[in-house]
């Protein structure tokens, strides 16, 4: 018998690509290592998404509808571009849909639809259902580490928001160290000015503070991802529904539909819920018992 990996990192995520866009490298770092295992837990199949390509935007929600079924295949070949052995969907696939997301009035942050449908992730109804199914995923898993967002989503897509509450709750009741995923302040600033002074960049510029950030003193864990970079791209271009991607030399700048230019960074950084832990460390694993 296979002796269990003695690291266990397990990721929730509300919909393909935020996989991919928010932890991208530290999964490719982390899955690459022979004595850790990655789980990935997606809760929804993204059906609520905008399409990039315009010879895929028949599949769009307000049309044929099978952005969804289409974006499973997208993400299977993310996993295999970051390495990833055991992704779950929470519930089975489709068990909960896509929330969407409403524009709430200031750059790329989102609110909560006035009307949900009736298998949406978000529906306050949903919850403890969704806590129980993680609960079940955790106690077979049994990590030592749970990454997702912080409290708002990250910029408050409902979906990011559920994802966060039945992580928190579901760990009450199987304890693991729990992190955010962020992006600080500092990294984002130089990165933003890096692709300011690269010529011919397609998309927009973002404004200074249009992009969500927290500060670099909230940072707990910086995971420098420098070598999963084109294990990153890879993933991303899978995602070729929802995330658009130019190269200039070494700039890497990415967008969704919205355009909006954001610069690929090499560090990808985390809050520790329980705000403990060193001042910086550079590995999730650092300092805890891995047994």
């Amino acid at each position: 018998m296979t002796p269990a990996p003695r690291r266990r990192l397990l990721l929730v995520h509300a919909h393909p690509d935020d996989e991919t866009l928010a932890t991208g490298g530290t999964v490719a770092r982390y899955a690459a290592e022979q004595d850790t295992s990655v789980t990935l837990v997606t809760c929804t199949l993204g059906e609520q998404g905008e399409v990039i390509p315009q010879d895929l935007a028949l599949l769009a929600p307000g049309k044929a509808d099978q952005l969804g079924g289409y974006r499973i295949g997208e993400l299977a070949r993310a996993c295999t571009a970051l390495g990833v052995r055991d992704h779950r969907f929470l519930g089975g696939a489709g068990r909960w849909r896509d929330s969407g997301m409403a524009l709430a009035g200031h750059g790329v942050r989102a609110a909560t639809p006035e009307h949900l449908h009736p298998r949406a992730f978000a529906r306050p109804e949903a919850f403890d259902e969704q806590v129980d199914t993680l609960v079940a995923v955790l106690e077979e898993v049994r990590p030592q580490v749970v990454v997702t967002y912080a409290a708002d989503g990250g910029y408050g897509h409902p979906d990011h928001v559920r994802a966060h509450e039945i992580t928190v709750a579901a760990l009450r009741r199987v304890p693991a160290r729990l992190y955010f995923t962020v992006i600080g302040r500092g990294a984002l600033d130089a990165g933003r000015a890096a692709l300011a002074a690269v010529p011919g960049l397609p998309f927009r510029l973002p404004g200074p503070d249009e992009l969500p950030s927290v500060p670099d003193a909230a940072i707990t864990v910086r995971v420098d991802v420098t070598a999963q970079r084109a294990a990153r791209i890879a993933a991303m271009r899978a995602h070729a529904t929802q995330i658009a991607l130019w190269e200039s030399g070494d700039a890497i700048a990415l967008a969704m539909s919205n355009l909006v230019a954001q610069p690929l960074l090499d560090v990808e950084e985390y809050v520790a819920a329980d705000g403990a832990g060193d001042p910086l460390a550079a590995d999730l694993f650092a300092g805890g018992d891995h047994g």
